[in-house]
């Protein structure tokens, strides 16, 4: 009877573990809840939170690399890589919107339970930089290569040139060249990069982040995506927070470190991303940059909490879990395009 009962336990333990993976094998409809309330207890794992709503895909490829038995780095590389060859994502990898000469640069980073990060900038005629930053990570003695530096590392470790800039994003270069004109619009047509955050079932952390920039930049700007501790920062004792918007500011205050040090100190994710946009805020209220403005964070904390926070509304992100399978919610956000 003993054993009989051990059996029945045991397998009544894997049933949850494959129902934990059931619910985002599927892409969810884009059904948006409005300013949610994030959960006051934690949810069960794992989790994967990532920016906009190209996170959709992302977290459906992530979740599915996690439900067969890859690592969460190894999902973080596979979902963000979704969004990198997808042409119709104009802020992010092939078919990103280029700088004010027309090319396309990109900026990635990932990090690993351990602390081990690796970052590529300024990167040119790669189309997956997620997939070279890992390769700094685990070939080189480095956190960050960049320019021609990481393209000659890229290429030397097996990848491609490629033209990165389709005719779309090319016909919108030169539309903005006949004024030229820079102001980027971060939150409307121009999301910029996808951040993303995995919670595995063990309770490891892992993130990421990768973009094309802000469209129109001076050739050689680097934002704050590839800046370990501005646009991506985790602790495994702790948490992991992520940012998206106009990585200047993020950088200035750096953003996701902040966060996840007030975590530290026992916020909630949401309350933490909340804080250190406030702080944005104050910092910039009377900054040149203040009137196209956006920024926001997303957060997990070590027991599977969630959260995320942004200057002025239109910010959202995609949440993947084992409970309520994966779908869009809209943060809380300060103020209106309008203030």
């Amino acid at each position: 009877m003993s054993s009989r009962r051990k059996f029945i336990k045991k397998a009544a333990l894997g049933s949850v573990a494959l129902s934990a993976f059931s619910a985002c094998g599927a892409q969810a409809a884009e059904a948006i809840s409005a300013n949610k309330t994030i959960p006051l207890k934690p949810v069960k794992k794992p989790v994967i939170i990532s920016t906009w709503n190209h996170g959709l895909a992302a977290n459906e490829a992530a979740w599915n690399a996690l439900k067969i038995g890859n690592s969460g780095i190894s999902a973080i590389e596979t979902g963000l890589k979704i969004s990198e060859a997808d042409p119709k994502v104009r802020s992010v990898g092939y078919g990103g919107l280029p700088d004010r000469e027309g090319k396309v640069t990109l900026d990635a980073c990932i990090m690993d339970q351990n602390s081990d990060c690796g970052s590529v900038s300024f990167l040119q005629d790669i189309k997956h930089p997620i997939s070279v930053a890992r390769k700094v990570l685990e070939e080189t003695p480095h956190v960050m290569l960049t320019g021609k530096g990481a393209q000659d590392f890229a290429l030397a470790q097996g990848f491609k040139k490629e033209n990165l800039l389709t005719a779309e994003s090319e016909k919108a270069w030169k539309n903005w060249l006949e004024k030229s004109k820079y102001q980027p619009v971060i939150n409307i047509e121009n999301h910029d990069t996808i951040s993303m955050l995995i919670i595995d079932a063990d309770g490891n952390l892992s993130g990421g982040c990768t973009t094309s920039g802000a469209a129109w930049k001076m050739h050689g700007r680097v934002g704050d995506s590839p800046i370990i501790g501005a646009g991506l920062f985790l602790d495994n004792e702790v948490g992991g927070a992520a940012a998206t918007g106009l990585g200047e500011a993020v950088i200035r205050t750096a953003g996701s470190a902040m966060v996840v040090e007030l975590m530290r100190q026992g916020k909630s994710p949401n309350e933490a991303c909340k804080i250190i946009v406030e702080r944005i805020y104050n910092k910039h209220k009377n900054h040149k940059d203040m009137p196209y403005l956006q920024v926001g964070f997303i957060a997990v904390n070590k027991q599977g909490e969630y959260g995320g926070y942004s200057l002025r509304g239109g910010f959202n992100f995609a949440i993947c879990d084992g409970e309520n399978g994966n779908r869009m919610e809209k943060p809380d956000f300060k103020m209106t395009w309008k203030d």
